[in-house]
C-alpha cells in the first residue's frame, strides 16, 4: 500500500555523491552503445542510401543535443535521484499537478524500464544464438513461443542485478571493465572496415543511382528515426543526480560529451562499413541473424573467420554493458518516488552496507527477467512512443514553463539559444511519432497506460487528501 511521506526521524538513509565527470560520461555511453547500432547500422544505410546514411547519424545527434540541453538545464537545477521524476515534480508543482505527473511518470516507468532491460537481454540472447544455434529451440512443446534463448535472456538479467548489488565504487570499477569491451567492439568494426577497404583498392563510396528528392528525404527521415533511437541514453546520469559530485557542472558536461563521443563513433563506423556492406544492406531486414552477420562479416573479410566471431562476442559484451547501465540508472527512480511517499514505501530502502536502493534494483531485475519471456517485438513496441508522450514532451514543455513561472530560480546551466533547443527537440520527436508504423495503435496503448495511472493516482490522492482533493487553506480573518 502507498503510504504518506515518512517523518524526518524515520526517513531512510540518503545516497552519497561519489560520481565524477569521467564516470558520469561512462554511465551515459554504456547505455547509449548497446546492441542497437550494430544491428541497425545496415538498416540505416539501407533506408537512407549510401550517400545520405552519414547525415542520418548527424541529424540524430542534433536531436540528441537539442533534447540533451533540456536535460542539462533541469539536471543541473535539480540534481536529485530519479531524474525525470524530480523534474516533473518541481516544474508542475509538488502540491499541484506535479504530484500527479511525477506519479504517472513512475507508473509508466514501471512498464517501460523493465521492458528496456528485457529488450537488451533478448537482443543479447539473439547474438548468443550465433554461437549456439540450439538456443532457438523450444524446451516446452505446449509453449512454442518460449525458447531456450528466453531463459538465457532472463539469466542475463538476473546476473546484471547480482553484479549491481554492491557499493557504487565497486560498480564504477566494474563499469570501466565493461566499457573497455564496448570500445573494443566499436574499434574492431571501424578498423576492420577501413582495413578491408584498403585491401580492396582503398576507401570509396559504393555506386548508387540518383534518387528523386522526395524519395531521398523519405529515406533520410526513416534512417534518422533509427539513429535517434540509438542515441537514447545520454540522460542516464540525471537518474543518478543525488550521487554526482559537483552536479551543476558534471551533469551538463556529461550529457554533451557523451553525445559528442558517441556520434563520432557512429559516424566513423558508418563510413568504415560503407565499402564492405554494399548491396547487402538491401537484405538487412530479413532476419536478426543476417544483421549480425553483416557486421561480423566486416571483420571476417579483413582479418579472417576468428575475427568475425570475436566481433560477435564483443557485441554480446556490449549488450550486457548497456543493460548494466540501464538498470543502474532506472533503479533510482522508484526509490526516489518512494522516498517522497509518492510510490510504494517498500522501495525506499537503502542497503545499510552498500548504500544502494537495493529493493528497487531487485524489483526491476525480477520484472525485467519476466519480460524476457516475451518476443523482442512485443517488448520494444511501446517504448519509444510512451516515453516521448509521458516523459520527453512533458520536460520540453516544462523547461519553458519553468523559465516563465520561476525566472529567478538558480540555473547553474542555462540552455544556449533558448528557446530554440526545446522547440527543435519537440519538432524532432513529433517527426518520429508520425513516421512510426502502427503509430495509432501505439498511441492508444500509451494512452491506456496514462489512463490507468491517472485513475490509480486519483484514488490514492482522494484517500490521502492530495491534489486535486487537498483541502483549501482557510482564508484569513479580517
Amino acid at each position: 500500500m502507498i503510504q504518506p511521506p515518512p517523518t524526518t526521524a524515520t526517513r531512510p538513509a540518503a545516497l552519497e555523491r561519489r560520481i565524477g565527470l569521467r564516470s558520469a560520461v561512462l554511465f551515459n555511453m554504456l547505455e547509449m552503445i548497446g546492441v542497437g547500432p550494430f544491428i541497425t547500422l545496415p538498416l540505416v544505410i539501407a533506408a537512407a542510401g549510401f550517400r545520405l546514411s552519414v547525415w542520418a547519424w548527424v541529424l540524430g545527434a542534433a536531436i540528441a543535443v537539442a533534447d540533451g540541453l533540456v536535460w542539462a538545464e533541469l539536471g543541473a537545477a535539480f540534481p536529485r535521484a530519479g531524474g525525470s521524476y524530480a523534474f516533473l515534480r518541481e516544474i508542475y508543482g509538488p502540491d499541484r499537478a506535479g504530484n500527479w505527473l511525477s506519479f504517472l511518470y513512475v507508473w509508466q516507468l514501471s512498464f517501460t524500464a523493465p521492458l528496456s532491460i528485457a529488450s537488451g537481454c533478448i537482443g543479447l540472447s539473439g547474438f548468443l544464438a550465433v554461437f549456439w544455434p540450439g538456443l532457438e529451440s523450444t524446451p516446452i512443446a505446449a509453449l512454442p513461443a518460449i525458447h531456450y534463448a528466453s531463459f538465457a535472456a532472463a539469466a542475463a538479467c538476473l546476473l546484471v542485478t547480482a553484479l549491481l548489488y554492491r557499493n557504487l565504487s565497486s560498480i564504477t570499477r566494474l563499469a570501466w571493465v565493461l566499457f573497455a569491451g564496448v570500445m573494443a567492439a566499436l574499434t574492431g568494426v571501424i578498423v576492420s572496415g577501413f582495413a578491408h577497404a584498403a585491401a580492396t583498392g582503398g576507401w570509396h563510396m559504393p555506386s548508387a543511382p540518383a534518387l528523386p528528392v522526395t524519395l531521398a528525404l523519405s529515406g533520410l527521415s526513416a534512417a534518422t528515426l533509427i539513429a535517434t533511437y540509438d542515441y537514447w541514453g545520454y540522460y542516464n546520469i540525471t537518474f543518478l543526480g543525488s550521487e554526482v559530485r559537483n552536479p551543476e557542472r558534471t551533469i551538463p558536461r556529461a550529457i554533451l560529451l557523451s553525445v559528442l563521443f558517441v556520434s563520432a563513433f557512429y559516424i566513423a563506423m558508418n563510413l568504415a562499413a560503407l565499402p564492405s556492406l554494399r548491396s547487402a544492406t538491401a537484405h538487412a531486414a530479413e532476419s536478426a541473424a543476417l544483421r549480425v552477420q553483416l557486421v561480423s562479416d566486416i571483420a571476417r573479410s579483413a582479418f579472417g573467420q576468428w575475427a568475425g566471431y570475436t566481433i560477435a562476442a564483443l557485441i554480446i559484451w556490449t549488450a550486457f554493458s548497456s543493460v548494466f547501465s540501464l538498470q543502474l540508472g532506472y533503479s533510482r527512480v522508484p526509490y526516489a518516488a518512494a522516498r517522497d511517499g509518492n510510490y510504494f514505501r517498500f522501495l525506499a530502502a537503502v542497503h545499510p552496507r552498500h548504500g544502494i536502493p537495493h529493493r528497487s534494483l531487485v524489483a526491476l531485475g525480477l520484472v525485467g527477467a519476466f519480460f524476457c519471456f516475451f518476443t523482442l517485438t512485443q517488448v520494444i513496441t511501446m517504448l519509444v512512443i510512451t516515453r516521448i508522450l509521458l516523459q520527453f514532451f512533458l520536460q520540453q514543455i516544462g523547461v519553458i514553463l519553468l523559465r516563465i513561472q520561476r525566472p529567478n530560480l538558480p540555473r547553474p546551466f542555462r540552455i544556449p539559444l533558448y528557446p530554440l533547443p526545446p522547440l527543435a527537440a519537440m519538432a524532432g520527436f513529433a517527426f518520429i511519432l508520425v513516421n512510426r508504423a502502427h503509430a495509432l495503435i501505439e498511441l492508444a496503448v500509451a494512452a491506456g497506460i496514462a489512463t490507468t495511472g491517472t485513475l490509480i493516482y486519483l484514488f490514492r490522492a482522494h484517500r490521502l487528501r492530495q491534489w486535486p482533493f487537498a483541502p483549501k487553506p482557510e482564508s484569513l480573518a479580517p
